[in-house]
């Protein structure tokens, strides 16, 4: 009886370890690419590791340069996570330079992919009929990527198992959540009214997950000054398909969809969050709140 009682106090007490805080000295290093990949590993991590990120918030993860200092944390890293699908064309080379061995997570492994249409500065980045790198928009893919960032941290820190998976799993309940607002949101707005001109193409597998049309300008390209053809082309457009609003994007130049608001009457919804979160005073400081915001800009400005 007293093997078994101390058998018993044994396995709480190996419990409540793996689930207690890290020490300082216990912390893992894990760098990732950008904000959102960020957001995702810090909910897994938890305290069991110190994340960084070497595109910030509101940075622009394709017109990245790594610098001396992001080498460095590459270098220094137990855990690199990164999209994948060409998202950091930049990143090999860092990898490489850094002269690190540190683990690579893709998170993206396993989605459903996209093609990029090759109609906007993405397409021109990523080349016509490539994976569309931003499968993040998609909520279903979400879990996704926290599964394969669970899966390599528990592959590179072993002791940290029992953290990484009781913080994955409370994570991915948050997102089942969220995918459910997300779809109530849609069906609140008309099924005609579903269809939107944004800046560029990033939202893809948001619309094929949940039904609203993401539609970039015709004939204007981010790669240099749209003529006055372009935006009667555009704005052409908007017309014909009688698209209700335009979005800017938080890392677009915002004067271009406020000419072609103005000239075609369309509304301007909002600012939609794409590649980036917000800093922590923003309205996307965590990619649960980016979601959100994006949902509610779209809904109040097409459920009418």
């Amino acid at each position: 009886m007293r093997f078994r009682r101390f058998l018993f106090c044994g396995l709480i007490v190996f419990v409540l370890n793996g689930l207690a805080p890290a020490r300082a000295a216990d912390r893992i290093a894990v760098v990732a690419s950008f904000s959102i990949l960020g957001d995702f590993a810090k909910e897994v991590a938890g305290a069991r590791a110190d994340v960084t990120t070497l595109v910030g918030p509101n940075g622009d993860v394709h017109m990245f340069t790594p610098t001396p200092a992001d080498a460095r944390k590459v270098a220094a890293a137990k855990v690199v996570i990164v999209n994948g699908l060409g998202l950091e064309g930049w990143l090999p080379r860092l990898v490489q330079a850094s002269g690190g061995h540190a683990a690579i997570v893709v998170a993206s492994g396993g989605v459903r992919l996209h093609r990029a249409d090759g109609g906007d500065s993405h397409g021109a980045h990523h080349g016509e009929g490539s994976p569309d790198p931003h499968a993040w928009q998609s909520v279903a893919n979400a879990r996704i990527y926290v599964a394969n960032i669970r899966d390599g941290l528990i592959v590179a820190d072993p002791a940290g198992e029992a953290v990484y998976r009781a913080n994955a799993a409370a994570y991915l309940s948050k997102l089942d959540a969220l995918e459910r607002e997300v779809r109530d949101a849609v069906e609140r707005i008309p099924p005609e009214r579903r269809k939107v001109i944004s800046t560029h193409t990033a939202f893809g597998y948001f619309e094929a997950a949940y039904g609203v049309a993401f539609i970039a300008p015709q004939g204007v390209s981010t790669d240099s000054e749209p003529s006055a053809r372009d935006i009667a082309m555009t704005v052409k457009q908007i017309r014909n398909a009688k698209i209700p609003a335009i979005f800017l994007e938080n890392l677009s130049d915002e004067r271009l969809i406020r000419q072609i608001a103005a000239e075609s009457g369309a509304r301007v919804g909002g600012t939609l969050y794409s590649d980036s979160l917000s800093d922590e005073k923003g309205d996307a400081p965590t990619y649960i709140a980016m979601v959100r915001h994006n949902i509610k800009a779209l809904t109040s400005a097409l459920a009418e």
